[in-house]
């Protein structure tokens, strides 16, 4: 069976670490680089669910897109059960769980969350956004549609629990996307006459912006536009070593609501 390490340099094959942002913190972030793996459970993060959920199906490895640590969001400077990210890795190395992170080098990748985001879409002739640091994609629909149609088809092929959006004002064909957290980009789909860019995490002033340059901006939530990117590390990884047995998680999902 292969090791941790050999895991990681398959991933590595897939999302070259080159790509990450200087401030990121990808690959085998928890572990020992020469256990033998069985069992894989691929997740968008590590959280203590995830944690526990590996420990249940008898997972040696957990495959995340987000950081466990040490990213510009996390940082840890002391391992101590009086807080939630201590338990966590602490639960990580007594269970013996490793946990192998690819972030921004797989929002980059050829293949990676945006191609497998904007290929959820439907999206069709799909290239790296100019201006968008080689993470956001563009590319079109099969025929121009109206925007309420439009976020139909993002509820039905992403399922959030919620879209917020500002409204353009023109049918929508050529789409921008970006994973996560990539409001910034919206002016650069503008610059690319996109007629909506589909992101998460977006902030009020780019809404603002977004309606002024005639592009309709939606936020379908950071685990939605995300979380798309796991089937596609459970097949590399299926492919790379079909011995291995491999599971999605079943506990994460998205976990922000809207009262309306």
């Amino acid at each position: 069976m292969p090791t941790v390490h050999e895991i990681e340099s398959a991933l590595f094959q897939l999302a070259p670490k080159e790509l990450a942002m200087e401030w990121d913190n990808v690959g085998l972030l928890v572990g020992e680089c020469g256990k033998e793996v069985h069992r894989v459970l691929v997740a968008l993060d590590v959280t203590a669910g995830t944690a526990e959920e590996a420990e249940r199906i008898g997972a040696e490895l957990i495959v995340a897109h987000h950081p466990v640590m040490n990213c510009h969001w996390s940082p840890v400077q002391s391992l101590r059960d009086d807080s939630a990210q201590g338990r966590l890795l602490l639960k990580l190395v007594r269970d013996g769980t490793a946990a192998i992170c690819m972030h921004t080098n797989l929002d980059a990748a050829q293949g990676g969350v945006n191609d497998a985001l904007a290929r959820q879409l439907g999206l069709e002739q799909t290239e790296a956004l100019e201006g968008g640091d080689g993470i956001a994609r563009t590319g079109l629909l099969p025929e121009a549609v109206a925007l309420p149609d439009f976020l139909a088809l993002v509820r039905k092929r992403l399922r959030p629990n919620g879209i917020r959006f500002v409204d353009g004002g023109r049918p929508v064909r050529r789409v921008a996307v970006g994973g996560g957290a990539c409001g910034e980009y919206f002016a650069a789909a503008a610059a690319a006459g996109c007629d909506a860019f589909v992101t998460a995490d977006v902030k009020y002033n780019q809404f603002l912006d977004a309606a002024g340059l005639g592009l309709s901006l939606l936020d379908a939530g950071h685990f939605p536009t995300e979380d798309v990117v796991c089937p596609v590390l459970a097949q590399f990884l299926q492919e790379r070593f079909p011995d291995l047995d491999i599971t999605k998680s079943a506990s994460h999902r998205e976990n922000i609501h809207y009262y309306v």
